[in-house]
C-alpha cells in the first residue's frame, strides 16, 4: 500500500528535529487560530509576520529541494485560497479575506507533513498509521452521508475517495498520510472557533458539504503533490540557466584571452 519514494527528495530523518517541527506547528496552528477567533485585521497581520519568521527559521535546516517545495506550496496554496474563498465562496474567513498568516501557515503545514513523513515513527509504523487514517476518515465520511450528521457531507465523501487515490497511487503516500493529521487538526480548530466556515452547499458541485468536509485533507494533498512534482522542474531549469551563463562566461573569458594573446 505505502511504497517508498526514492525519486522524491524530502530530506533524511532528523530525529528530534522532525518531531520538533511537527509539535511546533501543531502548537502554532492552535494558538494562531484561537487568537484570530476574535481578532482584528491588525492582529491577523501580526500573526502573519510571526508565521513568516517561524517558517524561515524552520527552513534553515532543510536542503535546497525541500525549500523549493515549500515555496511552491506557499504560492500554489495562496492562489488556491483566493480562488476558493473570496472568489468562489467555498469557505469564508471572518472578514471575507485571506488572513495574512495563511500563506506562511501553508508552508509550515507542508513542512510538517514532510517532517512527519520521514520521521522514524511514520517510517516504522507506516501501515498501522495508514489503516488508522483510512478507518477514521472513512467512518467520518460515512457519518456525513448517513443522514445522522447535522450537516450533510457528500463533498467530504467524494474528497475521501480522492484522498484514497493519493495514498494508493500518489508519488509520495507518506507525505499525504502525514498531511491528514495536521490538516484535520487545523480544520477542526478553525471551524470550531469560527475562524472560517465552509459553505453548506459547494458552489461548484452543488452538493452538501460538512464544516469541514470529512475528506478535506485531499485539497492539501493537491498542494503537496504540486510542490513535490514542481520542485525538480524548477531546480532543473535553474541549473540549465546557471550552466548556460557559466558557459557564456567561459567563452567570453576565452575569447578575451585569445584576443590579448594575439595583441
Amino acid at each position: 500500500m505505502l511504497r517508498h519514494f526514492p525519486e522524491i527528495n524530502i530530506g533524511y530523518p532528523h530525529k528530534k528535529r522532525d518531531y520538533f517541527i511537527a509539535a511546533f506547528t501543531f502548537f502554532c496552528v492552535a494558538v494562531c487560530l484561537l487568537s484570530d477567533a476574535n481578532a482584528d485585521i491588525a492582529t491577523q497581520k501580526a500573526l502573519g509576520v510571526c508565521g513568516w519568521l517561524f517558517l524561515f527559521g524552520l527552513l534553515l535546516g532543510e536542503n535546497k529541494e525541500v525549500r523549493v517545495q515549500v515555496v511552491i506550496a506557499v504560492i500554489f496554496a495562496t492562489i488556491g485560497e483566493h480562488f476558493a474563498s473570496p472568489y468562489m465562496g467555498g469557505y469564508t474567513y471572518r472578514f471575507g479575506n485571506v488572513p495574512a498568516y495563511v500563506p506562511p501557515g501553508h508552508g509550515m503545514v507542508y513542512l510538517t507533513a514532510v517532517a512527519l513523513a520521514r520521521s522514524g515513527l511514520f517510517l516504522r509504523y507506516a501501515r498501522e498509521i495508514a489503516v488508522f487514517v483510512v478507518l477514521v476518515c472513512g467512518a467520518w465520511s460515512i457519518w456525513g452521508i448517513s443522514g445522522y450528521a447535522q450537516q450533510g457531507d457528500s463533498v467530504g465523501a467524494l474528497l475521501f475517495c480522492i484522498f484514497l487515490g493519493y495514498l494508493f497511487k500518489g508519488r509520495s503516500p507518506m507525505v499525504y498520510l502525514a498531511a491528514f493529521f495536521i490538516t484535520t487538526w487545523l480544520e477542526l480548530i478553525g471551524t470550531a472557533v469560527g475562524t472560517w466556515k465552509w459553505a453548506a452547499i459547494d458552489p461548484v458541485l452543488s452538493l452538501p458539504q460538512g464544516n469541514p468536509p470529512s475528506g478535506v485533507a485531499a485539497w492539501y494533498c493537491l498542494v503537496d503533490a504540486v510542490a513535490i512534482g514542481g520542485a525538480p522542474l524548477i531546480l532543473g531549469r535553474t541549473k540549465n540557466v546557471r550552466d548556460w551563463f557559466k558557459s557564456r562566461l567561459v567563452k567570453a573569458g576565452k575569447g578575451a584571452y585569445e584576443s590579448a594573446g594575439n595583441d
